[in-house]
């Protein structure tokens, strides 16, 4: 019998790939997150909800605080993508919208602009996979994008998601209009197109 309670569950400190270190964020990280945020700041703008403003460092490092908090209570598990060999901060992924019951978990992410194109967000992407159907023991992984954010949906293409369907104005955007968002869903890890190229 699976252990339906989130609290109990004993994560790793980190998840490892050949080239990334995928870790909880941590007090002391605002700094740094803040920096990757104002470098990425026009792309993160265009897509991610939370981008409608550039935060503050002190912003940053209550995200980082509060971020923390929910990951030891389960609620959400946002990471952090670090370089392996250097620790430097490549982007934020996480295991987000969980639903413990089912479990069904969505996979988001973001790159750091200077980082984008290299396949970090596959390779990430890829382990999350694999993590949330073996650790976690997911029943179905997700992910969500803009319909016009054709780099982010090209990844969960080639990694083998099955678009499922278009939900018509479900979101906003960080501008305010109305937008459309793409679901796909994966229910069986041997789905998962590892070796799909850039």
């Amino acid at each position: 019998m699976i252990n339906r309670d989130p609290l109990l569950l004993d994560l790793p400190a980190e998840i490892l790939t050949p080239r990334l270190r995928i870790v909880p964020p941590a007090s002391g990280d605002g700094a740094e997150l803040n920096r990757a945020i104002a470098e990425s700041f026009v792309e993160l703008h265009e897509w991610m909800p939370w981008a409608a403003t550039m935060p503050t460092v002190v912003e940053s490092e209550h995200y980082v605080r509060d971020a923390a908090a929910r990951y030891m209570r389960r609620e959400d598990l946002p990471l952090f993508l670090r370089k392996r060999d250097s620790g430097e901060f490549v982007g934020a992924t996480g295991l987000h919208r969980i639903s413990w019951a089912v479990p069904r978990i969505e996979i988001g992410y973001w790159c750091r602009t200077s980082m984008v194109g290299r396949g970090y967000i596959s390779e990430a992407v890829v382990a999350l996979t694999r993590f949330a159907f073996g650790a976690l023991h997911a029943a179905r992984v997700e992910i969500r994008t803009d319909t016009t954010n054709t780099r982010s949906w090209r990844i969960a293409e080639r990694l083998g998601f099955t678009l499922e369907g278009v939900l018509r104005h479900d979101d906003r955007t960080p501008q305010g209009q109305l937008r459309d968002t793409r679901v796909y869903g994966m229910i069986d890890p041997a789905e998962l197109r590892a070796d799909a190229r850039r």
